[in-house]
C-alpha cells in the first residue's frame, strides 16, 4: 500500500515575506496587518516630510497637495542659493534689499505662508503614517518627532517672519521717514550732523549735549568725525534765517522767563522753546522733512564753523542708550577714571561724596543701561572733553557688542530699542548706499577732530574769527589731505 507524500505548498511569490503579503506599492498601498512594515513606512514618512514638505503626498497621499508642497519647497530652497550666492558676488544687492521696507514685507509673508502649508503637509503626514497599525511602542515616538520637526521648520520660519522681519521691518519705517530724493554727495563727502542729548528723569530739556559732524567718503567709505564742544560760544551760522538774525555769531539773551546763553547747545532755547511760534517762522519746511527748527539750526551752525555743507542729521536719545545696552546684555567699556552717578551738587563746592547716588569705578567694567548712561552723562567731576570722549567710547563699545550672533537672538529688543534711540532725516532710498560705506569702512581707522584748545588751538568761551577761519583750514586739510609727492628716481 502506498502513501502519497502531501502536497508542497506553493513558493512564496516574490516580494513577500513571513507569510505577510506585501503590496506592489509599499509607501502608497502598505499591508496594514504588519505593525513591523507599518512602523518602518511611519519613519519614513516623517523623515520625507521634515526633509522634502511635499514629497509625502507625492508618494502616498493626495498627489495635487504634494505638488504644491514640492513647488513650494523648491521656491524656497532657490530662493536660498540665490541669496547665498548673490551674498558672496553680489552683497550691494543683498544690502538694498534687507534695508527695503516692501521687500521684507514680501519675504514676511512668504515665510508664514509657507509655514501654514508645513503644518497642512504634516497634519496630513500624520493621517497619512496610520499611527493605529504601528507598533504601540513606537506611536508616541512617531508623533513626537512629526511634531518636533514642524516646530523646527514651520516653527523656524514662523520666527524669522515675526521676530527678525517684522520688528527690523517696524523699525525701518519708523526711524527712516524721509522719503525725499537724496542730494547727491558734496565734493565727494555725506556730511552728517550726529547730535546727543537726554530725555532721562530730571532732565528739564532736551538741549543737545554732544555735537558732532560725520563725514563720510562717498567713494571709500573712509570716516572723518569732527566734535564740536557743547558750549562752543558765538558760533557763526552759514547762509540762512539764523545768520540773518546773528550775522556775526549767535549770541546769549538774558531773561527771566526764557533766555539763553552764547553756547552752541544753547540753540533749542533761541530757536524754539523761548519763540512762540516754536522756530516755525525760521525753518517752516523742518517738520515736512523729518527735523525741527532747533536741529535746522543747529545744522547751519555746524556749516558755519566747518565750512562744508551737512545736509543730513541722526538724533541719538541719551537715554535711548541705555534701553539698547540693556537689549544687548551690557557692554564691556574700560573706566579711566572713577566718575559719581547722579545728578550734581546742590551747591558751589559740594564734595562729590556728598551728592553721588552710586560710583562707577576705573578698571575694566561690564555696564548695564543704567551704568553706561550714567558714564556718558557724568560731568562734573571731569571736563566735557572728557564727556565727549566716553560718549565715543560707549558708541563703539555698543557696536562691538552688536555682533550677529548677539543681535539675532535679541533682535526684538534691540529693534524696539532703536526706535526710542535714533531719529532721522536721511532718506530711506540712502540707507543701503550708507549700509555699504559702512562695510568699506570697517576696517579704515576713523580720523578724529576735537574743537578744543588742545585739538583746534580754539579758546571754546571766546573765540575769533580767525579761530573759526583756523579750524575751517583744518577741516579742508583731513578730508582733502594733499596727494605724496613722488621722489625722484636716481
Amino acid at each position: 500500500m502506498s502513501v502519497s507524500a502531501p502536497p508542497r505548498p506553493p513558493a512564496s511569490p516574490r516580494g513577500t515575506s513571513a507569510g505577510v503579503i506585501l503590496g506592489e506599492q509599499p509607501i502608497r498601498r502598505p499591508d496594514t496587518r504588519s505593525p513591523q512594515v507599518m512602523t518602518r513606512r511611519a519613519w519614513w514618512l516623517v523623515a520625507m516630510n521634515f526633509l522634502v514638505p511635499g514629497s509625502v503626498q507625492v508618494l502616498a497621499g493626495n498627489r495635487r497637495l504634494g505638488r504644491v508642497g514640492l513647488a513650494a519647497t523648491l521656491v524656497m530652497w532657490v530662493l536660498v542659493v540665490l541669496t547665498l550666492v548673490a551674498a558672496l558676488v553680489w552683497p550691494t544687492l543683498i544690502v538694498d534689499l534687507g534695508v527695503n521696507g516692501f521687500v521684507l514685507l514680501v519675504v514676511q509673508l512668504v515665510l508664514l505662508a509657507y509655514a501654514v502649508l508645513w503644518v497642512v503637509l504634516t497634519v496630513d503626514t500624520l493621517r497619512l503614517v496610520r499611527l493605529v497599525k504601528t507598533r504601540p511602542g513606537a506611536r508616541p515616538l512617531v508623533a513626537v518627532t512629526a511634531i518636533l520637526g514642524l516646530v523646527l521648520g514651520s516653527g523656524g520660519a514662523v520666527y524669522a517672519a515675526q521676530q527678525l522681519l517684522a520688528p527690523a521691518r517696524e523699525a525701518l519705517a519708523s526711524i527712516f521717514t524721509n522719503n525725499a530724493p537724496p542730494v547727491p554727495p558734496s565734493n565727494g563727502y555725506y556730511n552728517i550732523l550726529l547730535l546727543g542729548a537726554d530725555s532721562g528723569l530730571g532732565r528739564d530739556s532736551m538741549r543737545f549735549d554732544s555735537i558732532s559732524v560725520v563725514s563720510v567718503n562717498a567713494d571709500t567709505g573712509a570716516v572723518h568725525i569732527t566734535g564740536i564742544p557743547r558750549d562752543l560760544a558765538h558760533v557763526p551760522f552759514s547762509a540762512g534765517p539764523m545768520q540773518d538774525l546773528y550775522p556775526d555769531g549767535l549770541e546769549g539773551h538774558i531773561s527771566q522767563t526764557c533766555g539763553w546763553g552764547p553756547g552752541i547747545n544753547q540753540l533749542m532755547n533761541a530757536v524754539e522753546v523761548c519763540r512762540e511760534d516754536r522756530g516755525a517762522g525760521l525753518y517752516p519746511d523742518a517738520a515736512a522733512n523729518s527735523s525741527t527748527p532747533a536741529i535746522e539750526a543747529t545744522k547751519d551752525a555746524a556749516e558755519g564753523i566747518l565750512g562744508i555743507e551737512i545736509p543730513y542729521y541722526a538724533f541719538v536719545d541719551m537715554k535711548g542708550f541705555a534701553d539698547i545696552v540693556d537689549a544687548l546684555g551690557g557692554v564691556d567699556i574700560t573706566v579711566q577714571e572713577r566718575l559719581p552717578k547722579g545728578g550734581g551738587p546742590a551747591y558751589d563746592g559740594q564734595s562729590a561724596e556728598d551728592w553721588a547716588i552710586g560710583w562707577i569705578e576705573a578698571g575694566p567694567q561690564h555696564m548695564d543701561g543704567d551704568t553706561a548712561q550714567w558714564y556718558a552723562r557724568s560731568r562734573y567731576t571731569t571736563s566735557d572733553a572728557d564727556r565727549m570722549r566716553r560718549q565715543r567710547e560707549l558708541q563703539q563699545a555698543i557696536l562691538a557688542q552688536a555682533n550677529p550672533a548677539n543681535v539675532l537672538t535679541r533682535f526684538q529688543e534691540v529693534a524696539a530699542a532703536g526706535e526710542d534711540l535714533v531719529q532721522t532725516d536721511i532718506p530711506s532710498s540712502l540707507l543701503g548706499f550708507f549700509v555699504n560705506l559702512a562695510v568699506k569702512a570697517k576696517d579704515q581707522p576713523v580720523q578724529t577732530l576735537e574743537l578744543t584748545l588742545d585739538g583746534a588751538g580754539i579758546d571754546t568761551d571766546n573765540p575769533t574769527p580767525e579761530a573759526y577761519a583756523h579750524v575751517r583750514e583744518l577741516i579742508q586739510q583731513a578730508l582733502y589731505p594733499p596727494s605724496p609727492t613722488p621722489t625722484p628716481e636716481g
